[in-house]
């Protein structure tokens, strides 16, 4: 099954399926349920489903092809069965600032005889899932009543006290033939929930029928059915505008469509998935991702936000990112470098991982960078964060030698030895920002020069006759050689550590990337790089790779990699490009759009010094 993601801020919608436009489920993020709550429909019985009739009667919809509008909005056509003057169209829009979403379909008849034609939404809630990585239902009573709010029905969840409403509003509402709720009198109390919408018209040669759609989201009846209300007042022009402008407004050029495709597509999938706003306390906050088909969805991880989101999300909206910093150092601060958490901040998984400690100050570096916003340095949260951190990487360091320990690697699985390589140049680049970002404010368990000469002292072993890093060591003698995408000996350059022609650099590349390297994929047609966790090219790889000069081969790589119907998921088949783990991976797709961004860059810079040094020239012959 294919699907096509959308979503705004605060309303998700993961599961759009290609071959029939059914919305299987949306998703919302919910504070006090420390997590995700997901409606849903039936494996028979889609959440919302359009659906066209001729002359009374139900016709499946032919030849359906879709588009991204903007590359986010999706919009299909297609025909009603065989009959190709028929023609339908369609779209999902949820616009940016508003709580929920649209769906506009349309029947136009390009036949020269008259058609009876009815279009509408069928909806069936079956059931809502409460997710954070493991669904769990939840139990309780759903209702369906008409409400004066919007002269139509409204649904909602109660827990004694509501937990959520929605409630459609049609824009045609005065033409709309038939709106059809379930009787509640003597409804069982987890039946299903039907509602079925269906405008109808006798279509004249080159007439068109549309039926549009909102669905308002809120705590509760009145915030549910004003929330549709809003976007009904608005217009869907003006949401379909407004949406449109903000996507243009966090476009980046590229003149390669494929790769402009790709790039644009996963960067809202990000922006979307990787972020979103809670329904009853109304913060940001960052996740791995929205999309119920990610296996560890709704949760926050430090170095997935900070270290492989964050820098898409800032290239592409500066104040976006600020406020993932606040939400960082705020909510989140207590358990900086604990393996996993709740939105709210508490401990999900335990578990220490160094990089994860290290991610909100490499963030927070980045941004300063960017934006040059000093002002955020003297906020209190980010001063007692950074103490925090500092206090905890005191705890993980060798007693004697200037090197820190971790419990799990960055694939979050259990270490071999402690003290990894990777690791411990991000402590190096980690102390070296704060040391220019707080100049003399904080006192460090080592100094960053003392860290990097470790690093160079006992991180670079002999080994088959060329000087290579080591992945991990122990400090006792015993070391492994190894590599994995999510935090890569790769990546060494990108972060300052060393210059890419560095010897021991280039060897240990040069072992990671060949064919005797036990997960290297070198010689298939998706030639990267894997790990036990996931045994088959991994994405990051492709973005790691772009990051350390291996661009060409790279992006053939990435033109190749089907990936999860063009959304970024953990691995690929190393031959077919298909994904095989981790659909719907927002955070690896922040890092994909991060590692291109980065690419263009340069040869951005690189034309800039060209026409520079030209002119320098053409100065100098002309005096």
């Amino acid at each position: 099954m294919k699907y096509i993601p959308t979503g705004n801020m605060m309303v998700a919608l993961p599961c759009l399926r290609e071959s029939d436009a059914a919305i299987e489920n949306f998703t919302f993020l919910h504070m006090a349920s420390k997590g995700m709550i997901d409606v849903r429909g039936t494996d028979e019985e889609p959440l919302i489903k359009p659906f066209f009739e001729i002359n009374g009667e139900k016709f499946a919809m032919a030849n359906l092809s879709w588009s991204r509008i903007g590359d986010w909005i999706p919009s299909f056509s297609g025909t009603v069965g065989t009959m190709d003057s028929l023609i339908i169209e369609g779209i999902i829009l949820a616009p940016v600032d508003e709580r929920g979403f649209g769906v506009k379909i349309s029947i136009t008849n390009m036949g020269k005889e008259r058609a009876d034609a009815g279009l509408g939404l069928h909806l069936c809630w079956a059931k809502t899932l409460h997710s954070v990585n493991e669904d769990k239902e939840i139990l309780g009573a759903k209702h369906c009543y008409r409400s004066n709010w919007n002269e139509s029905y409204v649904f909602d969840l109660r827990l004694g006290l509501p937990l959520f409403s929605f409630a459609p509003m049609c824009v045609e509402a005065s033409n709309v033939s038939e709106v059809l709720a379930p009787d509640m009198n003597g409804l069982e109390e987890n039946e299903n929930l039907r509602l079925k919408i269906l405008r109808k018209a006798a279509l004249q040669a080159s007439e068109t029928l549309t039926l549009t759609v909102f669905f308002g989201l809120g705590y509760e009846e009145v915030a549910a059915a004003t929330s549709a209300k809003e976007m009904l007042r608005q217009g869907w022009d003006y949401e379909y505008e407004n949406t449109l402008n903000w996507l243009l407004q966090r476009t980046y050029p590229i003149k390669d469509k494929k790769i402009s495709k790709i790039y644009h597509e996963n960067l809202f999938f990000c922006l979307f998935y990787a972020l979103g706003v809670t329904l009853d306390t109304e913060e940001l906050v960052s996740v791995t991702s929205r999309s119920s088909r990610y296996y560890v969805s709704a949760a926050y991880w430090d170095r997935d936000s900070l270290l492989w989101a964050f820098p898409a999300i800032l290239a592409a909206d500066k104040m976006l990112a600020r406020e993932m910093l606040l939400y960082v150092f705020g909510r989140q601060r207590r358990n900086i470098g604990v393996h996993s958490r709740f939105i709210d901040g508490t401990v999900l998984e335990p578990g220490f991982e160094l990089d994860e400690l290290m991610a909100p100050i490499i963030a927070l570096n980045r941004y300063i960078e960017a934006t040059k916003d000093n002002e955020i340095l003297e906020k209190a949260d980010l001063i007692e964060g950074i103490s925090l951190i500092l206090a905890k990487l005191t705890e993980r360091k060798h007693p004697e030698i200037p090197l820190f320990s971790t419990f799990l690697q960055p694939t979050d699985d259990e270490i071999v030895y402690p003290y990894l390589t990777y690791n411990n140049a991000l402590v190096w680049f980690g102390l070296t920002a704060i040391k220019k970002l707080y100049p003399g404010c904080y006192k460090f368990p080592a100094a960053p020069e003392e860290i990097k000469d470790a690093i160079w002292a006992n991180c670079v072993k002999e080994i088959n006759g060329k000087k290579r890093f080591a992945w991990s060591l122990d400090l006792k003698g015993n070391f492994d050689v190894y590599d994995e995408p999510p935090g890569s000996l790769l990546l060494l350059p990108y972060y300052g550590f060393l210059e890419p022609d560095h010897p021991v650099y280039a060897a240990t590349a040069e072992h990671i990337r060949s064919a005797d390297y036990e997960y290297s994929f070198a010689g298939n047609p998706i030639a990267e790089i894997g790990c036990p966790h996931a045994p088959h090219p991994w994405i990051l790889s492709i973005a790691n790779s772009l990051l350390c000069g291996y661009e060409e081969t790279a992006f053939n790589h990435l033109r190749l990699t089907e990936m999860d119907n063009g959304i970024a998921c953990e691995s690929v088949d190393e031959k077919t490009g298909e994904c095989t783990t981790g659909a719907a991976f927002a955070t690896c797709a922040g890092f994909l759009c991060h590692a291109i961004h980065s690419v263009f860059e340069k040869e951005k810079d690189a034309c800039q010094d060209n026409d520079l040094g030209s002119g320098k020239a053409r100065s100098n012959n002309a005096e």
